[in-house]
């Protein structure tokens, strides 16, 4: 009596995925116009993308703004460490271009409001470049009890951070949510990442080298105002600029 053989196992399947993607929109061809607001952006937060996936959107970009070099666009996206993965073009050239530079064309794109909640899919929680023991609160913040030293980086994604001990010159903290503070904060503290203008940071001594909220930044090149430097402070985002109160 003869058996049949196993039935062969396919070596792969292939299913639909849904991919979360960090929309880049374009307001003007300018590269070089590009490249200096990008440094000015980010560039003292180097590690504020980690190879996201992101969507070219030129919907925004007027038709008299000249040519566009989109290879050189994808090169100086991936300086920033960021990944052009698709395009959504607004004329027939941009959609040649982005097939020759390996970039797939969609039409439509949602854009998600700045909600932490709404960034739960783009990068999870993680501490960047050193591991910094974390507390469990049974809350949605992320608790931090060890002073962060010169070069760490503490990254709560879609949360507030709470930091339970001093954040020394040259470390940097970032939150998609508040940023709490209960000692000494000299270092950079980053809040709303993603775009949340409502976030805060406080702290028991506002000593930070920078300050960011949404996006919008403030350095050590500009000195504290005396009524909070050292002092307990909140600071927050009133049309468009940085707001420090003392507590």
């Amino acid at each position: 009596m003869s058996s049949r053989p196993p039935a062969h196992s396919l070596s792969f399947e292939i299913k639909s995925a849904s991919l979360p993607l960090v929309s880049f929109v374009l307001k003007s061809a300018d590269i070089t116009l590009l490249a200096q607001d990008l440094q000015t952006r980010l560039g003292d937060t180097p590690d504020f993308f980690d190879n996201d996936p992101v969507l070219v959107d030129l919907q925004h970009l007027d038709d008299q703004a000249g040519p566009l070099d989109l290879p050189a666009l994808v090169q100086l996206l991936r300086s920033f460490r960021m990944n052009p993965v698709a395009l959504r073009p607004n004329n027939a050239a941009h959609e040649s271009a982005a097939i020759l530079a390996g970039l797939f064309l969609t039409t439509e794109a949602r854009t998600l409001p700045p909600n932490p909640v709404t960034h739960e899919v783009v990068r999870e929680v993680e501490v960047i470049r050193e591991v910094v023991r974390e507390v469990a609160s049974g809350g949605s913040a992320m608790v931090v009890d060890k002073p962060l030293r010169s070069g760490q980086h503490v990254y709560a994604k879609g949360r507030d951070l709470v930091m339970l001990a001093m954040v020394n010159p040259g470390a940097e903290i970032m939150a998609d949510g508040h940023i709490h503070v209960y000692a000494p904060l000299r270092g950079k503290a980053i809040a709303g990442a993603k775009g949340d203008t409502s976030a805060r940071i406080f702290t028991n001594s506002l000593e930070a080298e920078l300050l960011s909220i949404a996006g919008v930044y403030r350095t050590s090149d500009a000195p504290l105002p005396k009524e909070v430097a050292g002092k307990a402070a909140q600071v927050w985002l009133a049309d468009d600029k940085l707001v420090m109160l003392a507590l």
